[in-house]
């Protein structure tokens, strides 16, 4: 899947989130606590699989858009500050709809910026195979992202890749416990043979021996997930970059076959041209030849005659 398309929806399901919002009644306090619960779990999970992976990829291959990421990073941590707060708060406290609109207008700045700015450039430079590839990449890792704001973790790179996979199996256990009525048991037992695949990639408790082996393995983890898929960019990228080159030879060299052409069927027009110039200057010269002839003829039997 196309990596912007994917980032686009994200941003529409999330507007219509702000649009439910804003359109709810003033004292719709239930409905406004679950409109904000799902605008939390998915700019969480927007928010984890563009740090995760749309920011460090793009940031490697488009240099052109370095400063617009890092901004962007900036402005998902203020984000979570907000979300984090709306999470613990009643909704009917008297900052909670002021928060709400404070966290509308900021993530509407943000997306405009993204798909005006941001957006456009990594499109620009990168080719339908490498954004398939990173959209693939994505679409996989929104499967264990976090559904909740951690706005004190880390956001980029490896110990933030490693830190939302264990923070995403933990929000998936609290979110599936507490939904145990609506999935069933089936839907418990799935999740943990999900957890036991993880296993040896998770944290062990603090102050245990293992703790620093278990991190390793967690960043490591997460660190060749990042390396594949920026591998897999990469190739995509050129692969494209040699089909538009040779692409471009090949027009090249038919636009210089028909200049070729076109010069060798003009040039044997304009000898033909002259050619038949020089054949008409010829054939009026010799009618105006025979002309004089007669004309002299004429003449002499016209003197013939007189005398």
């Amino acid at each position: 899947m196309d990596a912007i398309t994917l980032l686009k929806d994200d941003h529409q399901r999330v507007e219509k989130l702000f649009k439910r919002f804003e359109n709810a009644g003033e004292r719709a306090f239930v409905e406004k606590r679950q409109i904000v619960d799902r605008i939390i779990e998915e700019l969480s999970v927007h928010a984890s699989i563009e740090e995760r992976l749309f920011y460090p990829v793009t940031r490697e291959t488009v240099p052109a858009v370095e400063d617009t990421a890092l901004e962007s990073l900036e402005e998902h941590h203020v984000a979570k500050v907000l979300l984090a707060e709306l999470m613990a708060m009643d909704p009917e406290h008297y900052r909670f709809a002021p928060k709400v609109k404070v966290l509308i207008e900021n993530v509407r700045h943000h997306v405009e910026e993204e798909e005006d700015e941001y957006f456009p450039e990594v499109r620009k430079e990168l080719g339908r195979n490498a954004l398939n590839e990173l959209g693939d990449a994505m679409k996989a890792a929104k499967e264990d992202a976090p559904t909740r704001p951690r706005p004190h973790a880390p956001d980029e790179g490896i110990a933030g890749a490693a830190s939302d996979e264990v923070a995403g199996i933990t929000d998936r256990v609290v979110d599936t416990v507490s939904g145990v009525a609506q999935g069933g048991v089936a839907v418990v037992q799935d999740l943990i043979d999900r957890i036991r695949g993880v296993e040896s990639r998770r944290p062990a408790p603090s102050g245990s021996s293992r703790t620093r082996r278990v991190a390793d393995q967690v960043r490591g983890g997460a660190a060749e997930q990042l390396d594949q898929t920026l591998s897999a960019v990469k190739e995509a990228k050129e692969a494209g970059e040699q089909r538009t080159t040779q692409a471009t030879k090949t027009a090249t060299g038919a636009a210089k076959k028909t200049v070729r052409r076109a010069t060798k069927t003009a040039k044997a027009a304009k000898t033909g041209a002259k050619r038949t110039a020089t054949s008409a200057s010829k054939g009026a010269s010799r009618t105006k030849t025979t002309a004089k002839q007669a004309a002299t003829s004429t003449a002499r039997t016209a003197a013939g005659s007189k005398s």
